[in-house]
């Protein structure tokens, strides 16, 4: 995987049994791993109320890895506008900045990460952002973190720090082509979300470059396909580790959320159900099968960047996935 840099994406997953101490614990570990590695960031989502995922803070976790680590760039993947004030996110990624220069990514989401009810608690209102708030938001905070600011009136300039000395890295973060489209048009880095996402990446990532006009932080496009993949030292262990990934998704699909089960819990429960047509992780192999599926994905979509989700019991599994990927 030497043609493009490759990143981590984590969700500081809960598995069964665990605390919430123990999988954020897991995720600084990851991250360590990953920047002795060599990969080229590490992001954390933001969901909330689910009982897998202990990554509902971005900025606090980004703050806690990038203080364990020494190189490895560290953002959030991504922070979901819609949920918080454009200015406090702004002032809080001009900090994480100030404290790790030159090593800090500020990717922006639609999406709530959560159901209704915690998006209303977490807005403290029953609306939310429509399509020009998001567009107008996402301009503000561009706006806040860079040498300009935002004239506010009265001869009040707004910035979300006094005196930078650099800015993070902004992307788009989506698994629709809302966003990149809107990455184009605003000449910032896009991420689509192919862990996930159901729209043929080569048609997303063209919409994206045929739009794209130049800003003055990027001048060409830059584009990053996220996908999720697990290995495992035979093609059968590696679909028997990736079986809690699967369980997950079946949860998700039925509105069953729960902590992650075991592989042994996973085959059980596979078995009963006379096994599955849904794919919890997207590439599963060895490592020389799983690093070719990968570096196929580069040349067909011709991505800068590839980002990798590994949805494992054991973050062991997660560091040797990495590994290889990263050959």
């Amino acid at each position: 995987m030497a043609a493009v840099p490759v990143s981590v994406l984590d969700l500081a997953t809960v598995r069964t049994g665990w605390s919430s101490t123990d999988a954020l614990a897991a995720t600084i570990e990851l991250a360590q791993a990953a920047d002795r590695l060599g990969a080229e960031r590490f992001w954390v989502a933001e969901h909330h109320n689910m009982p897998a995922v202990a990554a509902t803070t971005p900025p606090v976790i980004i703050a806690a890895v990038a203080a364990r680590t020494e190189r490895i760039r560290v953002g959030s993947g991504g922070v979901m506008l819609p949920n918080h004030s454009p200015y406090v996110v702004a002032e809080q990624f001009a900090a994480l900045e100030a404290l790790h220069p030159g090593r800090i990514d500020l990717g922006i989401g639609r999406a709530p990460g959560a159901d209704q009810v915690t998006a209303w608690a977490l807005r403290r209102s029953q609306e939310g952002l429509g399509h020009e708030d998001f567009v107008e938001h996402v301009g503000l905070v561009s706006a806040w973190l860079s040498p300009h600011g935002v004239q506010a009136g009265r001869g009040i300039t707004l910035t979300a720090t006094p005196a930078a000395s650099s800015y993070p890295e902004i992307w788009l973060l989506g698994s629709s082509d809302y966003s990149a489209r809107l990455a184009a048009q605003m000449g910032v880095r896009y991420a689509y979300a192919g862990h996930f996402g159901h729209l043929d990446p080569a048609a997303v990532f063209d919409l994206y470059r045929r739009g794209f006009q130049p800003s003055e932080t990027l001048a060409e496009p830059h584009a990053m396909l996220c996908t999720s993949a697990l290995v495992g030292r035979t093609a059968d262990e590696a679909e028997y580790l990736a079986g809690p990934s699967t369980i997950q998704w079946i949860n998700i699909r039925r509105n069953t959320m729960a902590p992650l089960s075991s592989p042994e819990d996973a085959r059980r429960r596979l078995d009963a159900m006379g096994g599955s047509d849904v794919t919890g992780t997207k590439v599963v192999g060895t490592a020389a099968d799983v690093r070719e599926r990968l570096d196929a994905l580069v040349a067909d979509y011709g991505v800068q960047e590839l980002m990798v989700l590994t949805t494992a019991y054991d973050v062991q599994t997660r560091i040797d996935t990495l590994a290889a990927v990263l050959g």
